[in-house]
């Protein structure tokens, strides 16, 4: 489960999605351009991209803006969330073009303590509902002010494919918590 505090969460497939930590316009930029990286490998080999392949386009994107003269380089953190057949991913792309693969992680301020609240609370046995109580809990690590569905998005990535939930089911969700 992917879980933001702004509407920053995005599908680029059908099976992938992306969030961010950093500067909102440098996010849409790579948004789209990962868009059109994987509607570019749908029109030549008529499947979807892999979301290892997709990572690592974007973050080529990201890695050459690093030292091409005339432009800054991206002043944005990617965490990518997609299915490939059975196998899920969780990547962490860094504004220099470097990606990590993890089992869960947080970004972000306050990102030090959501990694250490994660390993202690992640196993890999965690049903859907049991990882999305944990991101938000998590979240409510570092969280200023009330959390309410208004402030959060929660996005979630299965073998059925990506999609954000909407504002009642995470209510619910924060109902539960509660």
């Amino acid at each position: 489960a992917v879980v933001s505090t702004q509407s920053t969460g995005e599908m680029i497939t059908k099976h992938c999605g992306m969030t961010y930590s950093g500067m909102g316009p440098d996010f849409r930029l790579l948004v789209r351009k990962a868009r059109k990286i994987a509607q570019q490998y749908y029109m030549q080999f008529d499947e979807e991209i892999p979301v290892s392949q997709l990572v690592q386009r974007v973050a080529n994107v990201m890695q050459e803006y690093t030292h091409s003269g005339g432009v800054r380089p991206f002043g944005v953190s990617l965490l990518v969330a997609g299915f490939d057949q059975e196998t899920p991913y969780l990547v962490q792309c860094d504004p220099s073009g470097a990606y990590f693969a993890w089992k869960a992680t947080a970004m972000g301020k306050n990102h030090v303590n959501g990694k250490t609240f994660l390993e202690k609370r992640y196993n890999a046995d965690l049903e859907l509902e049991d990882a999305v109580h944990t991101a938000i809990l998590t979240l409510k690590e570092g969280f200023e002010g009330q959390m309410t569905e208004d402030n959060i998005e929660i996005g979630i990535c299965t073998t059925e494919g990506f999609r954000k939930l909407n504002r009642t089911e995470v209510k619910d969700y924060l109902a539960a918590l509660n």
